[in-house]
């Protein structure tokens, strides 16, 4: 028979595990396969249990998961799918992401982070905040002129962030604190997606041609617009800022990517596996399944534990070593299976432009002082990163 799921003693979302994210995870992937947490949702916590159930969407819905609130500030689209319904959104998201439309934001990507490392690097040896001062800059200004927004109002797009990942965990203080004061971000993202407001050449324009088509209803297309916004932009600029950190506190790989920089991709797929900017996936079971040993019923929320997979020792030689030369095949930053990250060649153009210059022009990143986290339950990165950059 198989054993009683065991209650974890820790709250994986207090302020101090969120300070302390990377062990917090770690630990309680070392406690058991499968654990429960207070409130009853079910934590799975190991690598080829995480991929085994990315992998079968029909017994872990993407429909339902913890704390979901289908009234919550974030968009219900895509995420909250599971196919026929999600094939088709996504295919038509896709469409939108196409080579031809993503082959006309290069260019502007290129021209953008050259600008930033001019200024950056005009400041001297003085230390910068690598998110305030580097990554985040960059995705907000590229993400939103690539969807065709307006840069009215762009202000909004960290709290908006804030908002999207504090729905995902549970209705904490952290979650409180992430609710305040919301109403002009809110009418914000209620309009800034609308057609008559976007640009003629970006995604937005792409998906609501798709509308037109009737590949998808001009409802759709805007929710799709606004998952492209909540779900693309500090996801790309934390993989970003924990690359940078890595680059300081590993600097033979730092020097390696600058003799290879064909590696840059690898660098910043290897930053997601070292750190991974989301600590895990919502789903649902829709049967009694037996996972390590254990058996979660029909009807169970369930968290797959992507940040503890991705450093599992099972799966990875030395795991806590960032390694752009590592052997990459079955890390689950991006997702997998069918709800693996539609827009993954697009945060990897950003990486590859921004990434890219900075690794052409700065010989070494050297940290100057220590990160401070960002205070959401599920996001997972630094809200601040004092480096110093020295020319090349």
């Amino acid at each position: 028979m198989p054993e009683a799921i065991p209650l974890y003693p820790v709250d994986l979302f207090s302020h101090d595990s969120v300070r302390n994210a990377r062990a917090v995870d770690d630990a309680a992937r070392e406690f058991s396969p499968v654990l429960r947490i207070a409130d009853g949702t079910v934590m799975i916590t190991r690598h080829a249990d995480v991929t085994a159930g990315l992998q079968d969407w029909q017994t872990f819905s993407s429909r339902s998961r913890p704390w979901h609130d289908p009234n919550s500030v974030r968009p219900e689209i895509l995420l909250t799918d599971d196919p026929p319904r999600h094939t088709h959104v996504r295919q038509a998201m896709t469409r939108a992401l196409s080579p031809a439309v993503l082959g006309r934001l290069r260019q502007g990507f290129e021209a953008d982070a050259a600008r930033l490392l001019d200024d950056l690097l005009g400041r001297g040896n003085a230390a910068i905040d690598a998110v305030a001062d580097f990554t985040r800059p960059f995705v907000y200004k590229v993400l939103p002129d690539a969807i065709g927004l307006r840069v009215e109002g762009r202000e909004h797009m960290h709290a908006f962030s804030h908002m999207v990942w504090a729905t995902m965990g549970p209705e904490n203080d952290l979650f409180r604190e992430a609710m305040v004061d919301v109403g002009p971000v809110l009418e914000w993202i209620e309009h800034c997606c609308d057609r008559e407001l976007l640009g003629p050449d970006g995604i937005g324009a792409a998906l609501y041609g798709l509308a037109d088509d009737g590949t998808v209803t001009l409802a759709e297309a805007k929710l799709l617009l606004q998952v492209v916004l909540a779900a693309g932009a500090d996801t790309t600029m934390l993989t970003m800022a924990n690359a940078v950190r890595a680059f300081a506190l590993f600097p033979d790989q730092y020097a390696k990517l600058r003799h290879s920089p064909s590696l840059i991709r690898a660098a910043f797929d290897e930053s997601l596996r070292w750190d991974s900017p989301s600590r895990l996936a919502g789903r649902i079971t829709t049967r009694a399944v037996e996972v390590g040993g254990y058996l979660i019923p029909a009807g169970q929320r369930v968290g797959l534990l992507f940040a503890a997979a991705n450093r599992d020792p099972r799966a990875w030689t030395e795991p806590d070593r960032y390694d752009i030369e590592r052997d990459l095949r079955g890390q689950v930053g991006w997702g997998y299976g069918v709800h693996a990250c539609v827009g993954r060649v697009l945060a990897q153009m950003e990486a590859y432009a921004l990434l890219g210059e900075l690794v052409r022009r700065v010989e070494r990143i050297e940290a100057a002082g220590e990160p401070e986290p960002w205070m959401t339950t599920i996001g997972h990165g630094p809200l601040s990163l004092p480096v110093r950059l020295h020319a090349a």
